[in-house]
């Protein structure tokens, strides 16, 4: 059955969204083997066109890049998209933990007071906006306590530059002191069909706290999109290349797994990725699926999931293919 496109609520801070949000990692380029900025754009007019409000991004991708281009994305239509981006991964100081080399720049993890009051700021201009409506700790620091963090946070609330607070890439120990410090609202992790780690301990603590869950490679970095066969090739900087993930053993399964699900997606005139991305929706724990796009047929093909309502046989059915086709991926 489809429907008008799912729109959930971010935690408890009143601001809403669509349940498909569009992630905007390979429009930054970087471990994406560049951008095609006028395609990106377009991938994001698309989206919003579509229903598609959430639009995720973060200073990392592409130091910079893929905020610019948002920010050009969303002129004169900033009020029709709820914006998320992020902070703490940081190349203006040697502050922190070092991280990674990002075209010759090393880029620490950093979460200091001075640090977030001067990413907001940066983040703000290439956006071309005067507030952010979730604002995510990218990954965590162990240098700065998290209290210190969360009150530099809940000031940027209190003036208006922010209107939702969230954190990435969290063990269940941090979480659980975001929320000893008040006024977390979402997290952002990884999952799939293939990555279910955070079920065990960190989807219980949001449900049972009122926190939204962002689910980040909710395709598997595309792996699960029905698309990429035993024979596609990656190039460049592209992170597949090399990946185990990207066996042609896995490639095998999750064409497998396509095979398996094809009956579900023709009964919902749907494409394959489309139904991965509705099943992640109907996750226990699960409010929202971060989904990238590089141009605007993808854009469309992952809006439309947001329209998709799988009931319980579709569950069913899908949860029997993925126990009989994803077993032992390589990692």
């Amino acid at each position: 059955m489809s429907g008008q496109q799912l729109t959930r609520e971010i935690g408890k801070s009143g601001v809403s969204a669509s349940a498909v949000g569009l992630g905007t990692w390979a429009i930054g380029g970087w471990m994406w083997g560049g951008t095609d900025e006028a395609e990106s754009i377009a991938a994001i007019q698309a989206s919003l066109d579509a229903g598609v409000t959430l639009i995720d991004t973060a200073p990392a991708y592409g130091l910079g890049r893929s905020e610019e281009i948002v920010g050009r994305a969303l002129t004169g239509r900033r009020d029709k998209a709820v914006i998320a981006t992020k902070c703490g991964l940081v190349w203006h100081t040697q502050k922190g933990r070092h991280f990674f080399e990002q075209d010759g720049k090393p880029v620490h993890r950093y979460l200091g007071r001075d640090a977030i009051l001067h990413e907001v700021e940066e983040s703000l201009r290439r956006l071309g906006t005067d507030y952010i409506d979730l604002y995510i700790t990218h990954w965590q620091d162990p240098t700065t306590p998290i209290e210190e963090t969360m009150r530099a946070l809940e000031d940027l609330r209190i003036s208006g530059k922010i209107r939702a607070i969230g954190a990435s890439n969290v063990s269940p120990d941090d979480l659980n002191a975001y929320i000893a410090a008040g006024g977390l609202d979402a997290i952002q992790e990884r999952f799939s069909m293939i990555d279910r780690e955070i079920e065990a301990e960190l989807l219980p603590l949001t449900e049972a706290n009122s926190i939204a869950t962002l689910s980040y490679s909710s395709l598997a970095l595309g792996l699960l999109s029905g698309t990429i066969g035993p024979d596609r090739v990656f190039s460049g900087d592209d992170q597949r290349k090399g990946n185990p993930r990207f066996s042609v053993g896995n490639r095998q399964k999750a064409t497998a797994l396509a095979d398996a699900i094809q009956p579900i997606a023709e009964k919902h005139g749907a494409s394959i990725a489309q139904i991965v991305i509705a099943w992640t929706l109907a996750q226990p724990g699960v409010t929202f699926a971060l989904c990238g796009a590089r141009n605007p047929a993808q854009a469309l093909d992952n809006a439309r999931a947001g329209t998709i309502r799988l009931d319980a046989v579709d569950l069913a059915a899908i949860d029997t293919a993925i126990a009989a086709k994803l077993t032992d991926m390589d990692r």
